[in-house]
């Protein structure tokens, strides 16, 4: 009976859901903002970009954030390989990423916590914050994180931390 009702419900194809119920019918919109791992993303054009960069200042990708996400969710959102081993908890340095001197100096000061981590970080310079403490604000549109070429801590598997 479920999979009757459910069928009955739901039409898919490859593009879009479209349903017979009003409430479910407004989430399958395909002109509904983008959804990556749960969380609404922006619509394309309007959200904050934040450029990313290996050591050797290749672009990686570019992509846009909410305001108050933290780069290290918006990377792991985008397969961006910023470690986060401790998953945002401040008690690591692998998401260190190293920020321009214009948007460094828009960010409050590092807590004690972060500063502990950055002093074990790899690569640390004086723009150095870890990726999990960088709130987005619209003031930081187009900042541009660089990746440093190793980190401490490094997952041995390549596996990267889902949300549970």
């Amino acid at each position: 009976m479920y999979a009757n009702v459910f069928k009955r419900s739901y039409i898919w194809n490859d593009e879009f859901c479209v349903s017979t119920r009003p409430a479910a019918r407004s989430a399958c919109q395909p002109e509904r903002l983008v959804t990556r791992h749960g969380i609404e993303r922006p619509a394309p054009g309007t959200g904050i970009k934040v450029h990313f960069k290996d050591s050797k200042g290749a672009h990686i990708k570019t992509v846009e954030a909410n305001e108050g996400d933290n780069i290290l969710e918006v990377a792991h959102e985008h397969d961006v390989d910023l470690e986060g081993a401790c998953e945002g908890s401040v008690a690591c340095s692998t998401c260190h990423v190293i920020l321009p001197v214009e948007f460094y100096n828009q960010l409050p000061e590092p807590e004690d916590d972060e500063n502990d981590m950055l002093d074990m970080a790899f690569g640390l310079t004086d723009t150095s914050r870890l990726g999990c403490q960088v709130k987005l604000t619209r003031a930081l549109d187009g900042i541009t994180a660089t990746l440093p070429a190793a980190t401490r801590n490094m997952f041995v598997d390549g596996v990267k931390p889902t949300k549970h």
